[in-house]
Formats: structure tokens, C-alpha cells, sequence
């Protein structure tokens, strides 16, 4: 790259200065998902030393409880959104299949992890989720990086967003665990 006016050229991707922000907000980020997601936020919930394997994703809806929750369905996408949005801007230039099995390799080791230690089910609808978050993320960041049409400038971009959005979760994971909002997990 030349000058800030021209287009990324093809080749090996060299770092940017953006990179080490970028950087910190992915470890950062994956601290908050293996507290969210290992330690439940430091709550004890009933399921909890059950050791179960899912490996039918979505099996759920086919027994006949039928009780499929879709609100964690739905915050698995959500959770995994960022690490779509940092692989893309870390990984530009890898392939889409390198970019899918980083977002399967991370949810497989949480995953894996979780039965592993008795804390969670190992549970396929959680692959399936939240590698779809991490491609939801992925397409967004190719938002942007097609609209400001410089990847670097979108990086700077949402390395500002990302930073704030990360204060936000910090402040609030903090209040919720000092129960200083409105609304209780425990």
C-alpha cells in the first residue's frame, strides 16, 4: 500500500500500526467469552457437573418436549459476532475456509472444554451457532471494509467502535456482577 488513497493490493498482508489495538480487543474479547462461557459469570446454575453430548445440532426440536430456547440460540450468534468481525480484520487475506475453522476451533475448544470440566454441555447447536455468529461478523466487517473501500481505514473504524462496545461490556459485566443493575443473575 502505497498511499491511504489506493486500493489494498493483493499479496501477503503486512501489519498495521490498527493491528496491535485489534489485537488487544480480540484478547480482551476472548477473556469475556471464556468468563461468559466457562464460568457463567460466576454462577452456580443447576446443570452444572452434568456431563452431556449433543452431536445432532438442533435435536432439541424434534423430541417431544420440543423445548428449544431461542433466546440462547440467538445470543450464541450474538456472542460470536466480534470474533467474526476481528478474525476479518486480522485475517483479511487468509481464506474464507481458514477464517470458518478458526471460528469452529475456538467454539469446539469451548465446547470441549465445558464437557471436559463438567461445567456445560458439549452441545452441536453451539458449534452451529456460534460459527454463524462468527460469519454474521465476518460479513459485517466486509461491510466495511467495502464501504470505507480501504480495509485499513475500516479497521481504524471499528477499532473505535469495537473499543467503546468493549468498555460498555466491561462496565456492565462488572455492574451485573456486583449487582449494581436492575436486573439479576444470580
Amino acid at each position: 500500500m502505497t498511499d491511504g488513497n489506493q486500493k489494498w493490493e493483493t499479496g501477503d498482508r503486512k501489519p498495521v500500526p490498527a493491528d496491535r489495538l485489534t489485537m488487544t480487543l480480540l484478547v480482551i474479547y476472548l477473556i469475556i467469552l471464556v468468563w461468559i462461557v466457562l464460568f457463567k459469570l460466576g454462577v452456580r446454575f443447576s446443570y452444572i457437573e452434568q456431563r452431556e453430548v449433543n452431536l445432532l445440532p438442533f435435536s432439541e426440536w424434534f423430541t417431544p418436549e420440543g423445548k428449544t430456547d431461542v433466546m440462547e440460540i440467538l445470543l450464541n450468534v450474538v456472542i460470536f459476532i466480534p470474533l467474526g468481525v476481528y478474525a476479518g480484520m486480522l485475517f483479511r487475506k487468509s481464506s474464507l475456509g481458514i477464517q470458518l475453522l478458526i471460528f469452529f476451533g475456538i467454539s469446539f475448544l469451548l465446547e470441549g472444554l465445558q464437557f471436559a470440566f463438567a461445567i456445560g454441555a458439549f452441545d452441536s447447536t453451539d458449534l452451529v451457532t456460534n460459527i454463524s455468529g462468527g460469519i454474521v461478523g465476518l460479513l459485517f466487517y466486509r461491510a466495511f471494509e467495502r464501504l470505507f473501500t480501504n480495509p485499513v481505514k475500516a479497521q481504524k473504524f471499528l477499532n473505535l467502535l469495537a473499543t467503546a462496545a468493549t468498555l460498555a461490556m466491561v462496565i456492565l459485566l462488572v455492574l451485573l456482577k456486583m449487582n449494581r443493575l436492575p436486573i439479576r443473575y444470580q
